[in-house]
C-alpha cells in the first residue's frame, strides 16, 4: 500500500511508518494502520460508520478511499482526499469511494519530533550555489549546460531512491497516474524492470554517476571542454541503448527516461556546437579519472547499504510480524510459572480493581531500571483506569545502607501522604538526578519510616527467583526472556481485551482479598 500524501500531511517518518505497519501481524488491515499510528504518536479510534453520519465527522479524518487509506479535509462542498496523491473529490464521489470505515485521530506533540532529517533543501542549496557560479563565472552555453547537468543529477537521484522503495512526486507527474486496469504504468515498467546489473548498478544508476560527474566537471569549464565532449559523445550509445529498450524490448516509452535523453541531447548539442577545444593536459586526465572513481565508488556504496538495509528491513517486518502475534506472545508470557505475591498493596499505583496488573522488580540504584520506570509510567499514563502497578523495591536492612534507608523512608513518606502523581514524579527525579537529598526534600520528612513492608516484599521476591532488576511481571507470570520490555506496548491493548488471561488477575484478587 501507498500513502505518501497521507504520510507528509501527518509528518510521520515514511521509512519507521512503513515498517512498522509491514511488521504488524495483522498488516495490511486496518487494526495494522491504526496500531502504527498509535505507534508513531498519532492516537487514533476506528468506526465503522455509515454515510448518513459522515456529515458530522470532523474536519479531518481517515478513511479508506479507493482500497489505500488516506485522508480525508472537508473544503466547503469539497474533500480533499490524500493518499499516494492529492485529489479532490465531492461528496457523492466520496461516499461512493469509500468504505464505511472512519478513524478519527488526534496528533500528539512527540509524533513529528519521529520524522527523520530531510536532504532536499540542503541539496537545492548546493544546486543554487552551482547555478549561480555558472551564470556569474562562465559564458551563458557553459552555465546552460551546468543546468542540464543539475536537472539530470535531481531526476537520477529521485529514480535511484525509488529503486528502494520511495516514491517520487516529481516522476510521479511526469510519468502520469497508473489507471485502473494497469498494475504500474511505463516508466514503472522501463525504470523498475531494469535488467542490466554491472557490480550491482543497473542502467539508471549511471545516469546518476554520468551526470554527478558530468555536474563537476562543468565547473571548470573551459578547461574541461575537451574531456566533456568526449562524455557527450558517449552518451549516443546510452541514447540508442535506451531507445531501443523501450521501443523494441518493453514496447512501452517512458516519459521520464525520454526527458533524460533530451537532457543527454541538449548537452551533445551544446558541447559539439558551443565548447571550444582546449589542450588536453594529463593533469586535467588525472583529474576526470579520479572523479569518476570516486563517484562511481560513492554511487556504489550508497546503493550496497541501501539494498542491505532494505534485505534486512523486510526480513525484520517478516520476522517481527511473526514476534508480534499475540497468540505467540501469550504462550509464551504462560509457559513462565505463576507468581503469587503476598504483598500487592505497598507502592500499588493505578485502579486497585484493574484486571491487568503490571509488577516491576526494581532496584533505585539499578541503571537499568530507569527505562523499566518510564515503560511503566508510560503505561499509568495512558490506561489510567485499565492497568494496576506495583513497584516492588528490593531492600534487605543488613545490606542496605544508610543512604538508601533515607531514600526509600522518603519514597514511602510520598507515597502515603501525598498523591499518586506526585510520588510517581519523585520516583522519575530520582532516575534522573540520583540525589537523595533531593527526594527527601520533596517528602517534606527526614524522619524514618517502617520499612518492614519491603523487607517482607523482598524475601517474597527472592523466594520467587526474582533476584535481577528489572523484571516485569504480568497478572503473575514473568515477563518472557525473548521479548524487549517495550514490546510490551505491541500486546498491552489485546492483555486488556483477553478474558481468559484478564480472569487469572480477577481470582488473583479474590485470594487475596479473602
Amino acid at each position: 500500500m501507498i500513502f505518501d500524501k497521507l504520510i507528509n500531511y501527518l509528518k510521520l517518518d515514511k521509512q519507521e511508518f512503513s515498517f512498522q505497519f509491514n511488521s504488524h501481524p495483522n498488516y495490511p488491515s486496518a487494526l495494522a494502520f491504526s496500531d502504527t499510528l498509535n505507534f508513531m504518536g498519532v492516537k487514533n479510534d476506528a468506526y465503522e460508520l455509515d454515510k448518513e453520519y459522515w456529515d458530522e465527522l470532523p474536519e479531518e479524518f481517515i478513511a479508506i478511499v479507493d482500497n489505500s487509506f488516506s485522508l480525508v479535509k472537508k473544503s466547503g462542498a469539497s474533500y480533499s482526499v490524500y493518499s499516494e496523491k492529492a485529489k479532490t473529490l465531492n461528496k457523492e464521489e466520496l461516499h461512493q469511494k469509500s468504505t464505511d470505515f472512519v478513524l478519527l485521530f488526534e496528533k500528539s506533540e512527540n509524533a513529528e519530533s519521529k520524522v527523520a532529517f530531510n536532504f532536499t533543501p540542503l541539496l537545492y542549496v548546493v544546486f543554487a550555489i552551482i547555478t549561480v557560479y555558472s551564470f556569474f563565472t562562465q559564458n551563458l552555453y557553459e552555465a546552460f549546460f551546468n543546468v542540464l547537468s543539475l536537472a539530470g543529477v535531481y531526476i537520477s537521484m529521485e529514480i535511484f531512491n525509488q529503486k528502494f522503495g520511495a516514491t517520487s512526486t516529481v516522476i510521479g507527474s511526469i510519468c502520469g497516474d497508473t489507471s485502473a486496469k494497469q498494475v504500474t504504468n511505463s516508466c514503472d515498467k522501463i525504470i523498475k524492470q531494469d535488467k542490466t546489473s554491472i557490480l550491482g548498478l543497473k542502467f539508471s544508476d549511471f545516469s546518476l554517476i554520468y551526470f554527478a560527474g558530468l555536474a563537476i566537471l562543468g565547473l571548470f569549464l573551459p578547461a574541461t571542454a575537451y574531456i566533456v565532449k568526449g562524455f557527450t559523445l558517449v552518451s549516443i550509445l546510452a541514447i540508442g541503448y535506451s531507445l531501443y529498450i523501450q521501443a523494441f524490448v518493453e514496447k512501452a516509452f517512458c516519459r521520464v527516461c525520454l526527458l533524460i535523453i533530451s537532457i543527454l541531447i541538449g548537452q551533445l548539442i551544446l558541447s559539439i556546437f558551443f565548447f571550444q577545444n582546449t589542450p588536453l593536459s594529463i593533469g586535467m586526465l588525472l583529474l576526470t579519472v579520479v572523479l569518476w572513481i570516486l563517484v562511481f565508488s560513492a554511487v556504489l556504496y550508497f546503493s550496497n547499504i541501501l539494498s542491505q538495509k532494505e534485505s534486512l528491513q523486510k526480513s525484520n517486518a517478516k520476522n517481527l510480524r511473526f514476534k508480534r502475534n499475540y497468540e505467540l506472545f501469550k504462550s509464551q508470557l504462560l509457559e513462565n510459572e505463576k507468581i503469587e505475591f503476598q504483598d500487592t498493596e505497598t507502592f500499588s499505583l493505578g485502579n486497585e480493581d484493574a484486571k491487568l496488573r503490571l509488577s516491576i522488580v526494581s532496584n533505585p540504584y539499578c541503571g537499568f531500571c530507569k527505562d523499566g520506570h518510564k515503560i511503566m509510567e508510560g503505561l499509568l499514563e495512558k490506561y489510567p483506569d485499565d492497568i494496576s502497578v506495583q513497584i516492588r523495591f528490593n531492600y534487605s536492612p543488613e545490606r542496605a545502607d544508610e543512604k538508601y534507608t533515607k531514600l526509600l523512608s522518603a519514597f514511602k513518606h510520598i507515597y502515603d501522604h501525598k498523591s499518586q502523581k506526585e510520588f510517581l514524579k519523585s520516583v522519575e527525579d530520582w532516575f534522573e538526578t540520583r540525589d537523595e537529598n533531593k527526594i527527601v526534600s520533596l517528602s517534606g520528612s527526614s524522619a524514618p519510616e517502617d520499612l518492614t513492608s519491603f523487607v517482607e516484599m523482598t524475601k517474597d521476591n527472592n523466594s520467587s527467583g526474582l533476584n535481577f532488576t528489572p523484571i516485569f511481571i504480568l497478572n503473575g507470570h514473568q515477563f518472557p526472556d525473548k521479548y524487549d520490555r517495550d514490546d510490551i506496548w505491541f500486546f498491552v491493548d489485546e492483555l486488556m481485551e483477553d478474558e481468559d488471561f484478564q480472569q487469572e488477575n480477577v481470582q488473583e484478587l479474590k485470594n487475596s482479598l479473602s
